[in-house]
């Protein structure tokens, strides 16, 4: 008997519709090497799939070991956090906003979900303006029902609170929905949300675990892919 379709399917944008992981990194280590840090493999956990406001915390505290370089007092600290989230955004956003390409796959499964009436909307970590960048760009003329933003929700991933809230959108059980997601955090916002997951991973691998099915390229996946992720245990 052949599965339902998902009521929603969910898809991240940053490594997984898009090609901007990449870019994130350039800019992470950009904005490191002003901290006087240098960006490692060791950072990428921090770096990779995370908000602007964990990354910039995360480079802000690895200065701790120089408490020179480290500001005194906590309205200071809250500063610096500020300045180093606006420069990530600023930087990342410009070179999302020169072009960033589509991964493999990822036009073709849009244009069938839309052909098949399945659906689909946008859930990011990235700021509004950044998925408003991309949207405009990279994914001009595609069909999402609504995007969700890291300036939507008050926790972004990986929380549950944006997967939660796009499955409530679609007046959907998140069960009945299928995230599409790259990076570690991501995967967990969904799991936690309670949605079935896809994982095609990009720069940062993801962990097996239940209801996560796993697809080396969106080029792999269709509707029926889509499908099978909600019978997986």
């Amino acid at each position: 008997m052949r599965t339902p379709a998902p009521a929603a399917v969910l898809f991240d944008m940053d490594g997984t519709l898009v090609d901007t992981e990449v870019l994130w990194w350039e800019t992470a280590r950009e904005v490191a090497a002003g901290l006087g840090h240098r960006l490692t493999d060791a950072d990428a956990p921090e770096v990779v799939g995370r908000a602007v406001a964990d990354t910039a915390a995360h480079l802000i505290g690895v200065r701790r070991g120089d408490a020179s370089a480290l500001p005194s007092s906590a309205d200071d600290r809250a500063a610096a956090l500020a300045r180093t989230a606006a420069e990530l955004t600023d930087s990342f956003f410009r070179k999302v906003d020169a072009g960033a390409p589509l991964r493999p796959g990822a036009a073709a499964l849009l244009a069938s979900l839309e052909g098949a009436g399945v659906p689909f909307a946008l859930v990011s970590a990235s700021p509004r303006s950044v998925v408003d960048a991309v949207v405009a760009g990279s994914l001009a003329g595609v069909d999402f029902a609504f995007t969700l933003s890291a300036d939507d929700t008050v926790r972004t991933k990986p929380h549950p609170d944006p997967y939660r809230t796009a499955a409530e959108r679609f007046a959907a059980d998140p069960a009945a929905c299928v995230a599409v997601e790259d990076s570690p955090d991501g995967t967990a916002s969904a799991d936690a949300a309670g949605c079935a997951v896809l994982v095609v991973p990009s720069l940062l691998p993801v962990a097996p675990g239940r209801g996560r099915t796993f697809a080396r390229s969106l080029e792999e996946v269709d509707l029926g892919v889509l499908s099978d992720c909600l019978r997986r245990p």
